[in-house]
């Protein structure tokens, strides 16, 4: 189990990549434009930095939905393979079975 400071923080960090990403997505687009000016470039730039740094989706890290587990974390199902396995041998995600061959 993580800790709650960890988890409330990757939470935080989730809710600020939200309310930045189309601004981010803005900036970046002037910044590949081979049409923009360099002044607009320049400018763009510059806008990235002034952008909070957990605005990047970079600093967001994978945790299990349920305990908070940084590693280990299947995207799919988006619980860590300790608890996948756990859950799985408890029958509590259906379609999944013990393979055996």
């Amino acid at each position: 189990m993580a800790k709650k400071s960890m988890i409330a923080k990757n939470n935080q960090r989730k809710v600020i990549v939200e309310r930045y990403a189309a601004k981010r997505l803005e900036l970046k687009k002037t910044l590949v434009d081979p049409n923009a000016t360099d002044e607009a470039r320049e400018a763009a730039r510059l806008g990235l930095q002034k952008l909070p740094r957990n605005a990047s989706p970079v600093r967001l890290r994978n945790r299990d939905a349920i305990d908070g587990r940084p590693r280990g974390h299947l995207s799919k199902f988006g619980i860590s393979r300790v608890r996948f396995r756990d859950m799985a041998h408890r029958g509590e995600l259906p379609g999944i079975t013990k393979s055996s061959w």
